[in-house]
């Protein structure tokens, strides 16, 4: 199995836990899968975690510093802070998976506002009141496809 590691080279606006954490990874032979399943969080909450774009809770501290054998008071220094969501990434993004990511917006983005105004009415989708999952799909010919799924509260816009 292949591990996300981090070239810190790369990615200049994280914040110190992301070093810290993702050393810690390499170390321990993790998957986000695995640590996600340890600390009770989805896998990729796990890692938005990782790369400093959620907020980790008290338990997820204690938690990751005990599966990670990170000191809790390094861990608890680096993570207390609320998420500087949104830095890490330049835009348009270079990185061809992410731009995948960016391109599928841009490409289907007015198609996908189109039809939720039309099953919700005037609002927005929300990223805050918002869950996410990665999953494996293989069709019968053995090809692999990548399948995302964004669940998000609808905020209706308000009249004032």
């Amino acid at each position: 199995m292949s591990l996300a590691t981090l070239d810190t080279t790369q990615h200049p606006n994280l914040p110190a836990s992301s070093a810290t954490l993702f050393s810690a990874k390499a170390q321990k032979q993790l998957s986000f899968e695995q640590i996600g399943q340890h600390i009770g969080r989805n896998e990729v909450a796990a890692a938005a975690i990782f790369y400093g774009q959620a907020k980790a809770s008290p338990e997820d501290i204690q938690n990751l510093s005990s599966l990670l054998s990170i000191p809790h008071e390094t861990l608890k220094a680096q993570l207390e802070g609320f998420p500087d969501r949104g830095r890490s990434v330049e835009m348009p993004p270079k990185e061809p998976l992410i731009y995948r990511l960016y391109e599928i917006v841009q490409n289907y983005g007015y198609a996908y506002k189109a039809v939720l105004n039309e099953k919700f009415g005037d609002g927005i989708m929300s990223a805050i009141s918002f869950s996410t999952k990665v999953e494996k799909e293989t069709d019968e010919q053995g090809n692999n496809w990548a399948v995302i799924t964004l669940r998000g509260k609808w905020l209706p816009f308000s009249r004032f």
